[in-house]
C-alpha cells in the first residue's frame, strides 16, 4: 500500500509537470499510473487472502481426509 501511495503521488506530480509542457513527464506519468494500478491489484489480492485465512475455521490437526468415492460399479455378469 505504501508503494501504491507513492506511485499515485508521483503520477500527480508528473501530471502537473506534463501540463506545463515537459514531454518526458507524460511517459513517467503513464509508467507511474500503470505501476500504481499494479500495486493496488497486488495489495487487494493479498488483502483478500488475509481476510480469507482469518475468516476460515482452523482445519484438523491430522493428515487430510481421503475423498469419499462413489459406490463401485457392478461388474458385468454379476447377479443380484
Amino acid at each position: 500500500m505504501v508503494a501504491w501511495g507513492y506511485l499515485v503521488y508521483a503520477a500527480i506530480d508528473f501530471g502537473s509537470h506534463a501540463r506545463r509542457g515537459e514531454s518526458t513527464a507524460w511517459a513517467f506519468l503513464a509508467l507511474a499510473a500503470v505501476g500504481a494500478a499494479a500495486c493496488l491489484f497486488v495489495a487487494l489480492m493479498l488483502a483478500s487472502r488475509i481476510v480469507q485465512r482469518l475468516s476460515s475455521p482452523p482445519g484438523p490437526a491430522g493428515p487430510p481426509a481421503e475423498p469419499v468415492s462413489p459406490a463401485a460399479p457392478k461388474h458385468a455378469g454379476e447377479h443380484r
